[in-house]
């Protein structure tokens, strides 16, 4: 299973329409989003993404109710454990306890958002990936990350 991953679009459509793009033609089966998707027209993208897709609301997200029914309840609140291809997973939106639950030895996968940097690192038996920034505002590098959940093994992808 390929999974494709994206956080901190903040309404930047021209890049969240590349992330889509990218997706579909890497034929994902499951694309996560890790936060701050920022306003509800923005989640209207997704509407073009050719599988299944979850998320989870992060700091910026203004009208939760409104992002909530336009995803058609795809974004949950924090954290959100996903069971994919027999890979336990947790996502959440900011930073502080990521290290500490990939160091748990519940999940597999620990996905996150917030710092706009791309990560991708291994803690005991555990992947941390944060994909960076979709919206390329703080560091001017638009990057998302793929994951295939056969091999474990995961790339970030610069748009």
């Amino acid at each position: 299973m390929l999974l494709g991953i994206m956080a901190d679009t903040h309404d930047n459509q021209p890049m969240t329409k590349k992330a889509v793009e990218l997706f579909n033609s890497k034929n994902i089966d499951y694309m996560i989003h890790a936060g701050d998707f920022t306003s509800p027209f923005t989640v209207k993208l997704f509407r073009d993404i050719k599988c299944k897709y979850t998320g989870v609301f992060g700091n910026n997200d203004g009208d939760k109710l409104l992002l909530q029914d336009r995803s058609e309840g795809s974004i949950k609140n924090q954290p959100l454990i996903l069971k994919l291809d027999n890979r336990k997973m947790v996502v959440v939106h900011e930073h502080q306890t990521v290290d500490a639950l990939a160091d748990s030895g519940h999940f597999d996968v620990v996905i996150y958002g917030h710092t706009h940097e791309p990560v991708m690192k291994r803690i005991k038996d555990a992947l941390l990936i944060n994909p960076g920034e979709v919206c390329g505002w703080l560091y001017g590098k638009s990057t998302v990350a793929l994951l295939d959940l056969n091999t474990m093994n995961a790339e970030i992808v610069r748009l």
